[in-house]
């Protein structure tokens, strides 16, 4: 297990951060109810508060400032269950449609919010770059965000299939052009981001965006992998993941069966093909790397339009941490504003 404040790769500003996060190896779970029963106990929530509490001090003014910027939010029903999801749209002022992202926030796609500060922030740090961002706020599998429901594998999938779809048939309300979407996300938001991508694919609707861009995707699930050594090598960098407690929280029957729209690892060419221009931007001392690394190379394989970006010096997700990094912030949201703009000129 590495500690981060001795790992000579790190960006010294970021290992001074993952030094103050509480944090630790968990155990294996039993089943999705005791950990259910397990992150509702006060404690846990007391945690969970507290620690969503520090992540709202990321937002930040004078690192992501709004001048400039129209914020608004929304709600959409999503199908097939009719849940209402909440959307944040962040975008430049000024009138006409310009490019869109539809974003997908992480938390393993169990936790945390999109109305989140962290992601408040990140969404302006990504408009300020001149594109349209609007953030789904799906339902969680463990923890509620906006959406009240917790639920697991495919809830959240289907609100984020349906907040693109969402998007594109209200995009003239929105201000945003429906010829130029991309999704994006970070994380558990890069696996959503992918498994939207693939069930747009198969439903026959993936012209509805012109691309993907993934960061730091949580697509294998169960750690550790010996087909990724990034996840002995990083472990302990900001996350701990040896332990069968994220497979639990989405869903072990979709494990078990290998179902490549909840973990996208399990895909094979015939599941990717056809996909738009994708970009899989990974980190250099996240466990995550090394799926995200091989999921690129799964695209190259079946002829996907595929990029890889590799953000040294960087843990699981850094590019949120603009208090820490704002230069590095900067650079992927730029990233991603000329991956919208060249994909859909």
């Amino acid at each position: 297990m590495t500690n981060p404040n001795d790992d000579p790769r790190l960006d010294p500003r970021l290992a001074a951060v993952l030094a103050l996060l509480p944090g630790g190896p968990s155990p294996d779970i039993a089943s999705r109810e005791d950990l259910l029963a397990e992150v509702n106990a006060p404690e846990a929530r007391a945690a969970y508060e507290a620690t969503i509490g520090a992540m709202n001090l990321l937002d930040d003014e004078n690192v992501a400032p709004s001048t400039g910027l129209v914020i608004t939010e929304h709600e959409f029903t999503s199908q097939p269950d009719g849940n209402a999801i909440r959307a944040l749209l962040t975008r430049p002022e000024g009138d006409g449609a310009i490019p869109g992202v539809v974003y997908l926030h992480g938390g393993g796609m169990q936790t945390m919010s999109c109305f989140d500060g962290i992601y408040r922030a990140w969404a302006r740090t990504i408009a300020a770059q001149g594109v349209a961002v609007v953030m789904v706020d799906f339902r969680n599998a463990l923890l509620a965000s906006t959406a009240p429901e917790v639920e697991p594998y495919p809830a959240g999938l289907h609100d984020c299939v349906s907040g693109v779809r969402w998007v594109h048939a209200n995009a003239a309300s929105l201000g945003v052009d429906p010829a130029k979407l991309v999704i994006a996300g970070e994380s558990g938001g890069g696996n959503l981001t992918l498994a939207t991508g693939m069930k747009l694919l198969g439903d026959g609707d993936i012209g509805l965006v012109r691309g993907l861009f993934a960061m730091c995707p949580y697509v294998a699930g169960l750690y550790p992998d010996a087909r990724y050594p990034s996840t002995v090598e990083n472990d302990g960098i900001f996350l701990y993941l040896h332990n069968n407690r994220g497979v639990m929280a989405y869903g072990i029957e979709a494990y078990d069966a290998k179902d490549p729209l909840a973990w996208p690892a399990f895909a094979t060419e015939d599941d990717v093909r056809g996909l738009p221009p994708t970009v899989i931007s990974v980190n250099e001392c996240d466990p995550l790397r090394d799926e995200g690394i091989e999921f690129y190379r799964l695209l190259l394989r079946a002829g996907v339009p595929a990029r890889g970006r590799v953000v040294l010096g960087t843990s699981h997700g850094a590019e949120l941490i603009g208090i820490a990094t704002p230069d590095i912030s900067r650079d992927t949201a730029a990233a991603i504003a000329h991956f919208v703009r060249e994909v859909t000129a």
